[in-house]
């Protein structure tokens, strides 16, 4: 059964304590993509709303991903535990409840 770790990363200025079974290496590299990515999404809408920033960090990594996936010549296949490690650190992020439906 694979261990899972507790990795401390630091996205937006705050520390969080991020648990999985995936390499430490590759948690620190996915929380340093998404600090730069919410770092200039914060500077490009110049919102403060952590949750604003979330979304949209989320949509650009996402447009990524699907870029990559549609340029890709052999097809891309989405390591389902890395994709919940990225799912983590955006939550964390924002430390709030995964929203479930459209916001008010």
């Amino acid at each position: 059964m694979p261990v899972k770790r507790v990795v401390a990363v630091t996205i937006l200025g705050q520390e969080y304590k991020v648990r999985g079974e995936a390499d430490p290496a590759s948690v620190q590299r996915a929380a340093a993509l998404l600090d730069e990515t919410m770092c200039r999404v914060r500077e490009r809408a110049g919102t403060v709303d952590s949750v604003d920033i979330a979304v949209l960090a989320a949509l650009n990594l996402a447009n990524r991903l699907i870029a990559l996936h549609d340029e890709s010549e052999a097809g891309f296949t989405l390591d389902e535990s890395r994709l919940d490690d990225l799912l983590g650190l955006v939550q964390a992020a924002v430390d709030v409840p995964p929203v479930t439906g459209p916001r008010a």
